[in-house]
């Protein structure tokens, strides 16, 4: 049995449908013919070998690569709507010598907002305040950004991406190389974020946040491998067919490839 135990309605709203949705890096095919649909409370965990277009994929929902055949709409709509999506990548581009608070960074998330000309007000600064408690992080919010822990980076970085009530949250890879005080505490925000109604496509090689926050999964490699409840999906034979050559090892924690380094 999943372990996750929330249930999504069936007639939850749609927060992100994908239909026959192909992606190119220039004239560079890089991910086929994805078809599935995400709903508002639920997760949808990719798993697939390096290369296999996962981080594609979330970029392509985001509108940052091309795409060349199919659909994708956020809440009915193509292109997303305005703050709609929240996204954490895997390697974020912010110098942690750069001297900014965790209260600054998190802010960041408000500036599609604000726009130009406008300084964050009273509710700007509430949403900031929300996003630090969502994370369990408020406690930090004047500590400058370079000096937290790893986890705490990232904890941070999630809090920014929530930071403007997005009802989808997209995530690459957010638990490498956290301990478990931080995996705990992420864990647990993702689940806080679901029962308030925000969808979740989250990139993870970890089966067992997977099946702790995951209703479904999307095996990919280059393509669909295949999508559908996790306990159905994620078997022995269907992962050995996304990783192909490559070994693998099923346990009930992790999928362990060699040399594979969750990307």
């Amino acid at each position: 049995m999943n372990e996750n135990d929330s249930h999504v309605p069936e007639n939850a709203p749609l927060a992100l449908h994908v239909d026959g949705a192909s992606f190119a890096y220039a004239q560079t095919p890089a991910l086929e013919d994805v078809t599935f649909d995400l709903r508002a409370g639920e997760a949808v965990a990719l798993i697939g070998p390096n290369g296999s277009g996962k981080s594609t994929l979330l970029k392509g929902v985001l509108g940052l690569i091309h795409r060349v055949a199919g659909t994708v709409e956020v809440l009915g709509e193509s292109p997303a709507p305005a703050g709609a999506v929240g996204y954490v990548p895997q390697a974020d581009e912010l110098d942690p010598e750069f001297p900014v608070t965790l209260e600054q960074v998190v802010m960041m998330g408000r500036y599609r907002s604000l726009g130009w000309l406008r300084l964050p007000g009273k509710g700007d600064r509430a949403h900031v305040a929300a996003a630090l408690d969502a994370v369990g992080l408020r406690h930090r919010a004047r500590a400058r950004f370079g000096e937290l822990s790893g986890g705490q980076q990232q904890r941070g970085l999630l809090a920014r991406a929530i930071a403007s009530g997005p009802r989808l949250l997209l995530l690459d890879e957010p638990f490498n190389g956290l301990d478990q005080e931080n995996r705990e505490a992420l864990v647990g925000t993702v689940k806080r974020l679901k029962a308030e109604g925000v969808a979740v496509l989250v990139s993870t090689h970890d089966l067992e946040l997977a099946r702790d926050v995951c209703e479904s999964v999307l095996l990919l490699n280059g393509g669909q491998v295949a999508f559908g409840p996790l306990d159905e999906v994620l078997s022995l034979e269907n992962v050995q067919r996304t990783f192909r050559s490559v070994g693998v090892e099923l346990d009930e924690h992790t999928v362990v490839v060699p040399g594979h380094t969750g990307h």
